[in-house]
């Protein structure tokens, strides 16, 4: 009864200004909602038209005859998955390497003292001022010179490197807001400071773990211009090049191409579903021994 008359009172509380700047709050929203999923839609509906209604003097917003077949065709007009799966293998490995050579790197600027920190935290983020395709050519000699153009190993070991700074920076961030006083009383227990590290500094730094993977993850999924650079067989590209086998030379398949382009980002979707529950549960976990 408490509680219902607390509500009842917050809500005669408000005054008619309070009710506008609200229902303002909530119109802004669906604004930004709306123009953020719109390409998404405008994706959607042009995979579902023809090539003949998409090349009509007088479109339409949506398809007048519902092509579905059109995600069922592009499998077999093109190697899509095993496209997929180069992705898959590219993000996935560049994310692993990132995030565990990222944590250890990120511990020692967040916890140790020594000459040359903040020279090579200066190194850190002035690596990060370089994009990939200013670099090309050097990558190129580099990856020639190991013998390494033509493969997926290239393609990890690169995007793995242009994220391990990101990676690096907001890890050490994260650490640097925890206590170093949990980690102290671990040692009082009997753990050495890996151990301290691994159980008590880690499971608290989940959030910001999980944040660099996706983001690590995206970019690399993402990457699009080393990968035509450096991969030359068709079976060996990631989805991001090759999707593009639907450009032709006197015309784009644009509903195969809008159709493969949304299968490409059903892994990030995915991926942010399937964490999203751990970084939930790690921003609300406690980290104190009680």
């Amino acid at each position: 009864m408490a509680r219902t008359k607390e509500k009842t009172y917050i809500k005669k509380a408000r005054t008619p200004k309070e009710k506008m700047l609200r229902v303002l709050l909530y119109v802004s929203v669906l604004i930004v909602i709306l123009i953020t999923l719109y390409p998404y839609f405008a994706m959607f509906t042009t995979a579902l038209k023809s090539r003949a209604e998409i090349y009509a003097m007088k479109g339409t917003v949506l398809p007048i005859d519902w092509a579905w077949e059109n995600f069922t065709e592009i499998w077999s007009l093109a190697p899509l998955a095993r496209y997929f799966v180069n992705s898959i293998i590219v993000a996935g490995g560049a994310t692993a390497i990132a995030i565990l050579c990222g944590i250890p790197a990120a511990y020692a600027l967040s916890r140790m003292k020594f000459k040359g920190k903040k020279f090579f935290l200066g190194l850190v983020i002035v690596s990060q001022m370089f994009a990939p395709v200013v670099l090309l050519v050097g990558i190129y000699k580099v990856m020639s010179a190991l013998h390494l153009t033509d493969t997926i190993l290239a393609l990890i070991f690169i995007n793995a490197a242009f994220n391990q700074a990101f990676a690096i920076w907001l890890l050490r961030g994260t650490f640097i807001s925890i206590s170093p006083e949990m980690e102290q009383a671990a040692t009082i227990d009997g753990c050495n400071q890996v151990q301290a590290m691994i159980r008590v500094l880690l499971p608290v730094a989940a959030p910001g773990i999980v944040t660099a993977l996706i983001f690590v993850f995206i970019n690399a999924w993402n990457e699009y211009t080393v990968a035509l650079t450096l991969i030359s067989s068709d079976l060996l590209k990631p989805l991001t090049v090759g999707i593009t086998v639907f450009n032709g030379y006197n015309m784009i398949e644009w509903q195969y191409l809008f159709a493969s382009s949304l299968f490409a980002t059903i892994p990030v979707v995915v991926l942010f579903v399937c964490i999203e529950k751990h970084l939930v549960g790690g921003l609300t976990s406690g980290g104190v021994k009680g």
